[in-house]
Parts: structure tokens; C-alpha cells; sequence
């Protein structure tokens, strides 16, 4: 009944459907639910705004593996070229990965075979001279055009062959006729030799036609040479070409560690050098021991010995030829100046010591000449040189003769040379002297090698 007592049980379920409806009033509309948000405890807000963060959070972090996941991409795609390249070097199908043998093209190697051509180089040695007793003659002279062929084989071996087609003319005789006539120009194999390298403990081999260690100059080819001829012993007691004979080589690094850098030649050939062994073919023995030493970040200093044995033979003519050489040089490089500033001392002493001659070949004595030179770099292109050389004859060693030759060197670039010497040659007979301009040009990688 309504006029009961709130504490009635009749009077309880009138009063809920009043407070239902009293809030249904109060909350029911847009503007109360709005009233009611205003109304909301700053905890709720607190709690919403942290949600809303760790959501943010979550979409940078599913960003930042989207990023990892291109850059993986990108690495392993690099990494795909590599072992691309890889493949093609190693001779394998980059797509099978099946080995290509040996002689077949496989996929993509077809632009790599220029890979496999040796570097191949031209030089040229052209002369203009002057002699005011033969002005008429021997004018212009294209001494020497030389055809290098050098590749590098596999990691352990090398090969190198040099040929060149050689006119004579303006040649040096200290002690021969003064014959100036043309002759015959000649082509050949200078050197042609198989050589490795890196052998354990040092060690190096070379096999086949090799311009010999005796001495640093010997190695050293026409064009790449201070003046414009070997050295006045040189051309008594060996010829006008170098020390060139066919054979093999061993090299050796020996383990001096404190005293310098110590180096040594043992070689075996056939004989060939008419002016040392004549008509011979037997064996020849060379060895060749060479130091260096630092003298300091300039200075440096550089002495060798060589000795050369064999057999000369000549129709019934034969006996034991030696022939001995000892020289050296010292250089100034200043650090970070050596393209502008340089000078070199080269000297040396030569002695050829026949050994049981025959009673009809008793006038063969032992020979001895001396040899030196030096060079001054006055700025990046240009240089001043001058050598004096002094030599007996080994047929009468009461005859001897000097030269004495001042040159001037300009380098064009490292591919041009040009360079005016004059020669005064003296002996027994009197002084001869020439003057020469000599150009020397390098076409490829073989420039103005030195040994």
C-alpha cells in the first residue's frame, strides 16, 4: 500500500521504477551525457591519454621493423651481386652455380676475356746526329722500336717477352774501325722468360732468355738508360747489347735483417755473347750479390759484385773467361720533393781476366776499366747529367780509351723523353766527338722500366 512505511516489502519496487526514471530524465539526452563526460574523475582522462600513447607507440615500433625489413632487403640484394660476381670469376653458371670447365664461355664471361690479354706496350729510340766528319751519313737514326708483352700468369708466376727491331748506327768503338756504314737492321727476342714469385722462404725462379744480373744496369733496357750507350767497359769487354743469354735464374732474399737489405743471384745459361765466349754453346756461371742500406729518409746506398764464368772457343782457340764487376750507387731523394729535386752517383770498376790461354793467344791480358756518372733533377722536368768512363784494350792493354759525355734531359711527360748529349770519345788514334738528340717515346703500361 503507499500510505505504508518505506520499510513495508510492498513499498521496495515502486521506489526503484521512480529512481530508474528520475535518471532516465536527468541522463537520457546528449547535453546530460556531455554534462556527465565534464563531470568524469581526472583519473579516467589520465588512463585514456595513456592508451592513446602506447597505441602511438606501437604504430612507430611496426615502422621502424617495416624500415629494418627494407633495408635487409635491400642488403641481401647486394649481397646477391656479390656472390654474382663471385661466380663469374670463379669460372661457375651464376644461375646453376655449376663450374664452366676450362676453354668454355660460360653465362656472363664473355666481356671478362679481354681480362685474360697480357698489357702490351711499344717503345720507340730515334736519334738525330751530328758528327762533323761524317755529316753527310747516319743523319737520322730509328735505333730501336721495342714490343713488350707482360701478364701476370696466376698468383705464384709471370711472364714477360720483349722484342724489338734494333738499326744500327751512331754506336760507340772505343777500339774497332771507325766504320759508320749501315748495317742491316735485325729483329729478335731481346728476353723472353717465365718467372715466379712468391716461393716460400724468399725465393725466385726464372726461366728462359733474361738480360743477366750482372750489375743494376745490365737489366736495364736501351730506353731507360742515363746517356745513350752502356758504359765504355761495357762495350769493350761485352758488346753494345746487354748480358743476354738463355738459362735460369734463382733468386734469393737472404735473412739479414740488421745490416741492410741483402739480395743474391745464382744463374746458369748457354753461351751466347760473342764478345765473352765467342763460338761457344757450353755452360755459363753468374753470381751476383747485391745490399742496400737507408742511410737515411734522403740518402740511400746501393753496392753490388758480380762474377761471370764460362769457356771462350773460337775454331782451335779456347781458353777460361772470367769477368768481374763490382759497383754502386748513391742517391738523394728528398721526401715529398723527389719528382723536383734528385741527384744520383753511379761508379764502378770492370776487369776481364782470361785464364789458361794458349802460347798463340799470349797477348790476352787481363783488362780492367772504370766507369761513372751522375744525374741532378733541376726541377719536374728537367735534368743534367755527365759520365766519365776509361777502359784498356784486353787484346793490348797498352791501348786505352775515354769518354767523357755531358747531357741535358727534358721529360715532355712521362711518356716523352728528349735529350742532347755529346760524346767525346779519345784513344790512340785521337778525339772523336758526336753530337746527339735522342727521343724516346712509351705507348701502354711498360714505360721507361728500370730494374
Amino acid at each position: 500500500m503507499i500510505g505504508d512505511s518505506a520499510g513495508s516489502p510492498r513499498s521496495i519496487p515502486w521506489a526503484v521504477v521512480g529512481l530508474a526514471l528520475a535518471a532516465f530524465l536527468a541522463f537520457g539526452t546528449p547535453g546530460s551525457l556531455d554534462a556527465l563526460q565534464q563531470t568524469q574523475p581526472p583519473d579516467t582522462l589520465q588512463q585514456e591519454l595513456a592508451r592513446l600513447r602506447a597505441r602511438i607507440d606501437s604504430l612507430e615500433a611496426a615502422l621502424a621493423r617495416l624500415a629494418g625489413e627494407e633495408e635487409r632487403a635491400q642488403a641481401e640484394d647486394a649481397l646477391a651481386r656479390l656472390r654474382a660476381a663471385a661466380a663469374a670469376a670463379a669460372g661457375t653458371d651464376t644461375v646453376s652455380g655449376i663450374a664452366v670447365p676450362q676453354g668454355q664461355v660460360g653465362v656472363g664471361r664473355q666481356r671478362a676475356l679481354q681480362a685474360l690479354n697480357p698489357e702490351i706496350s711499344v717503345t720507340g729510340d730515334i736519334f738525330a746526329r751530328v758528327d762533323p766528319d761524317h755529316s753527310g751519313e747516319d743523319n737520322f737514326i730509328p735505333r730501336e722500336f721495342e714490343l713488350s708483352l707482360v701478364s701476370a700468369l696466376d698468383p705464384f708466376s709471370r711472364a714477360k717477352v720483349f722484342m724489338s727491331l734494333h738499326e744500327p748506327g751512331g754506336e760507340l768503338a772505343p777500339f774497332g774501325p771507325d766504320d759508320h756504314e749501315h748495317a742491316d737492321a735485325e729483329f729478335g727476342v731481346e728476353e723472353g722468360y717465365l718467372e715466379w714469385v712468391n716461393i716460400p722462404g724468399g725465393f725466385g725462379l726464372t726461366l728462359g732468355r733474361f738480360y743477366q744480373r750482372l750489375g743494376t744496369l745490365n737489366r736495364w733496357h736501351s730506353h731507360a738508360l742515363y746517356f745513350q750507350s752502356r758504359s765504355l767497359p761495357h762495350l769493350v769487354f761485352v758488346g753494345e747489347e746487354p748480358l743476354a743469354q738463355t738459362g735460369l735464374s734463382l733468386y734469393a732474399l737472404l735473412p739479414v735483417e740488421r745490416f741492410g737489405t741483402w739480395q743474391a743471384w745464382l744463374e746458369v745459361t748457354r753461351a751466347s755473347n760473342e764478345a765473352l765466349f765467342g763460338e761457344s754453346e757450353r755452360l755459363t756461371y753468374l753470381g751476383h750479390l747485391n745490399a742496400f742500406w737507408d742511410l737515411s729518409s734522403s740518402w740511400d746506398l746501393d753496392l753490388g759484385a758480380s762474377a761471370v764464368v764460362g769457356r771462350y772457343q773460337e775454331s782451335e782457340l779456347e781458353y777460361d773467361q772470367r769477368l768481374f764487376n763490382l759497383e754502386g750507387a748513391l742517391t738523394w731523394r728528398p721526401p715529398g720533393r723527389s719528382g723536383y729535386r734528385e741527384a744520383v752517383l753511379r761508379g764502378g770498376v770492370m776487369v776481364r781476366s782470361p785464364g789458361d790461354v794458349p802460347p798463340e793467344a799470349s797477348y790476352l791480358e787481363r783488362a780492367i776499366g772504370v766507369w761513372s756518372m751522375t744525374e741532378v733533377r733541376l726541377g719536374r722536368q728537367w735534368l743534367v747529367g755527365a759520365r766519365y768512363d776509361w777502359v784498356e784494350n784486353p787484346e793490348d792493354t797498352g791501348e786505352t780509351a775515354w769518354l767523357v759525355s755531358p747531357t741535358l734531359t727534358w721529360w715532355q711527360s712521362e711518356y716523352v723523353r728528349l735529350r742532347m748529349e755529346y760524346d767525346l770519345l779519345g784513344r790512340g788514334t785521337g778525339n772523336d766527338g758526336q753530337l746527339l738528340v735522342q727521343v724516346t717515346f712509351a705507348m701502354g703500361p711498360h714505360k721507361h722500366e728500370k730494374y
